[in-house]
């Protein structure tokens, strides 16, 4: 038997919905219970990939192929399970859907009206993923809040949910309790107005999620469910902490997943589900040894602000690798554009433990990247280069050690008279057309990995299989004056002979990859190329040899 529990926000964006749920799923399989995770986006775009990192976050791609919401990156990495197409929709995927039913006459000649076809397709999905993963509990999170417009129709599925199944749903409300530094006291009023807008749309919450600067104390739990019709008790603390790995655990604390269990008649089949997630959080807690990673992009940058979720996934794994081998990452924010103004900053790349140059697209600030690639390949710094990262590293080498000056991307110079790095086979006519949206090579591919080479001790396996989000690839033509010259090839996806790995020798760790390994990371299971990375960064005579470097 399915049991839904809705998670909706209030008061503001970016409250942390996608960690409440993640969090949640992880205490309720301690329990024994099956959890899979939902994501609702409310806007019209019909996945997230044509959408600016820097609006929206990391794009994060699942195992066949649909690029969606950084989301569905945290439920993976919480409960440890491969999330699916299914599990993700937006409010243009749904329309389209509703508009190709009508035109092939499946409402049989109905008129087709926003309330109630728009909701009953919003539930048709939730249902279809309920099915497809066998899940006893589906969390599934409305992105935004209860207040916006947008956000009208996917209330009104959850009020139509839980007519249908009145047992088998609840609501959870994630709202933020602000705690003015003038007043120095924890508001509830936001949360209030926030639980008032949810039920103008028919909705209660069973269950309110205190978000705030601090733990909500008893009087505000109580005044909170004096003013919401919920019991006080219902009302979870979920306070600023250092890790969001620790959510769980707060979650624990409070008997969070009891409680929901309690309310749908339901009880823990099992204890001490949560031990190897404590032991992993005791990993966190003790890794001390402080190790510099500097992180090269160009999403960084939104007004006086950083936004580090472009590269989400990119840096939980950077951590996951660091912390299971007792590390505490620090992570620089390098701008490539600066390197290109600046040459003489490169200097500060010596002051680093590694480099990783993430995946992006676009002229700006590749020059930067390459410069910055060159000085790594140079000084003998550890560098893992993906996707993007790994075609400026072909690149760079073409230009520098092969000779070729002019050596480019098609992306960035179709006149180029060495494009080392070209549109994929059949891409042509998608870029001509300005197909762009879900058009790249997306999702899981084999990579047959080369004998003694850095990627296959790494792995310790022959074949693995990766997720992919490009459009452009190495140009095998010239793979072989490229592979002369010291470059290695050391994966290759079998079926089509497209380069995956390349590398060097002769180098502490020299590997960039076509794919995007981040997106296979957990916490639990930290992935292989970052944890090679993370060894050869944190090696004894790079420590010396930077601490050699800040004496002088």
């Amino acid at each position: 038997m399915h049991h839904y529990i809705y998670i909706v926000g209030g008061v503001m964006s970016g409250v942390g919905k996608g960690t409440v749920s993640a969090a949640l799923g992880r205490v309720l399989m301690s329990k024994g219970y099956t959890v899979t995770a939902i994501k609702i986006d409310p806007y019209i775009n019909v996945d997230a990939g044509t959408m600016n990192p820097v609006e929206h976050g990391e794009v994060f791609v699942t195992m066949d192929g649909d690029e969606t919401d950084q989301d569905i990156g945290n439920y993976e990495r919480f409960l440890n399970t491969n999330i699916l197409s299914v599990n993700y929709m937006t409010t243009g995927r749904v329309y389209q859907s509703v508009i190709q039913r009508e035109r092939n006459l499946e409402y049989g000649g109905k008129t087709v009206q926003v309330v109630p076809h728009v909701p009953d397709e919003v539930n048709a999905r939730i249902e279809r993923a309920a099915e497809q993963t066998g899940a006893e509990f589906v969390l599934v999170e409305v992105g935004g809040t209860v207040g916006e417009y947008e956000n009208i129709l996917f209330l009104e599925a959850a009020r139509l949910m839980r007519m249908r199944y009145p047992d088998r749903v609840r609501n959870v409300l994630v709202s933020y309790m602000p705690v003015p530094q003038a007043v120095g006291e924890m508001k509830t009023k936001p949360t209030q107005q926030a639980v008032r807008t949810m039920m103008a749309a028919g909705l209660s919450p069973d269950f309110v999620v205190a978000r705030s600067s601090m733990q909500i104390d008893r009087p505000r739990m109580e005044k909170l469910a004096l003013f919401s019709n919920v019991d006080k008790d219902h009302v979870i603390g979920s306070p600023d902490i250092d890790s969001i790995y620790k959510v769980p655990l707060v979650f624990e604390s409070q008997k969070f997943g009891d409680k929901v269990l309690h309310s749908f008649g339901l009880h823990p089949r099992a204890k001490g589900g949560l031990r190897t997630w404590r032991a992993m959080v005791r990993g966190i807690e003790t890794a001390l040894r402080e190790i510099r990673i500097g992180v090269i992009g160009k999403y960084f940058s939104t007004g006086d602000f950083t936004l580090s979720d472009a590269y989400l996934s990119v840096i939980e794994a950077i951590k996951h690798a660091s912390w299971a081998q007792g590390y505490r990452p620090k992570l620089e924010w390098l701008n490539s554009e600066e390197y290109e103004k600046s040459p003489s900053k490169l200097k500060e790349l010596s002051q680093l433990n590694g480099v990783v140059i993430p995946g992006g697209f676009g002229a700006r600030g590749i020059e930067g990247k390459i410069r910055a690639i060159q000085y790594c390949r140079e000084q003998k710094i550890p560098y893992l280069g993906l996707c993007y990262g790994m075609q400026c590293a072909v690149i760079e080498f073409a230009r520098h050690v092969v000779g070729l000056k002019k050596a480019h991307t098609t992306e960035i110079d179709e006149a180029t008279p060495h494009p080392v790095v070209h549109l994929l086979p059949g891409q042509e006519e998608k870029v001509k057309d300005k197909s762009y949206g879900g058009t790249l090579r997306l999702g899981a591919y084999h990579c047959a990995l080369r004998a003694g080479t850095a990627a296959r001790r790494a792995y310790g396996k022959a074949v693995v299989e990766e997720r992919h989000r490009h459009r452009y690839e190495f140009n095998n033509v010239y793979r072989d004056q490229l592979v002369k010259a010291g470059l290695v090839v050391s994966g290759v996806n079998p079926e089509q002979d497209l380069v995956e790995i390349v590398e060097l020798t002769g180098h502490p760790f020299f590997v960039g990859v076509q794919f995007h390994p981040e997106f296979q990371s957990r916490p639990l299971s930290p992935h292989p190329l970052f944890m090679a990375f993370v060894k050869a960064a944190a090696t004894p005579s790079r420590r010396i040899r930077q601490s050699r470097k800040k004496s002088s």
